[in-house]
């Protein structure tokens, strides 16, 4: 008997799957999904263990001394002997004695009051007068000679000093009243002095509170 020249729907269906099941079961295990990067096969106790461990290590550190501390602030930058005093105070122990250790830095040229106020006027003779620098370095507790030494050089500056502060934030004479006081107010408050000021802005000195 000849056979039928096409496959019936059915017969198609059995054959395809059949097909199916042959590659599927060709085809090897499939691999495992890759561990991603962020995954973390520790344990919450391994992390425990590991920070323990750390901070035994850190608890094992010899503790900074008092001079390990000072010599660490003034690497940074300049301080005065009071100023220095104050920070290491609250970190000195019964056994150490504050005022020699200072004595100390001072003689292997740590501590320098007056390095200190030369850093001072550095920093701020070109924004501010005479006055807010001499009450700082007072504030700091500088020796009243090295106050004053200080306070005769920066004055014999303070014209000029005052004047590129004043060119910089008005740089036009007064126009009126109201514009001559606030233009002296600022002035005052940057520590100049009123016969600074009224030389400048072209006034009398008592009409800007004389000093």
């Amino acid at each position: 008997m000849r056979a039928p020249a096409g496959l019936s729907s059915a017969a198609k269906r059995e054959e395809t799957a059949g097909d199916v099941y042959t590659r599927t079961s060709q085809a090897g295990p499939r691999s495992r999904r890759r561990a991603s990067p962020f995954h973390s096969d520790s344990s919450p106790s391994a992390s425990s263990e590991t920070d323990g461990a750390a901070r035994s290590s850190a608890s094992q550190r010899p503790a900074r001394t008092l001079k390990g501390r000072a010599v660490a602030y003034l690497s940074r930058r300049e301080y005065s002997r009071a100023e220095l005093a104050r920070k290491l105070t609250p970190h000195a122990d019964e056994s150490d004695d504050v005022e020699s250790l200072l004595d100390a830095l001072e003689r292997e040229n740590w501590l320098s009051d007056s390095r200190f106020a030369e850093s001072l006027v550095h920093r701020r003779a070109s924004r501010v007068g005479s006055a807010r620098i001499i009450s700082e370095l007072k504030r700091h507790a500088v020796g009243d000679a090295l106050v004053e030494s200080v306070g005769a050089r920066l004055r014999e500056s303070e014209f000029e000093r005052a004047q590129s502060v004043w060119r910089k934030k008005f740089g036009a004479v007064p126009q009126t009243q109201a514009e001559r006081a606030k233009q002296a107010r600022f002035l005052a408050m940057r520590g100049f002095s009123s016969a600074t000021i009224a030389k400048l802005l072209k006034g009398d000195a008592d009409e800007f509170g004389g000093d």
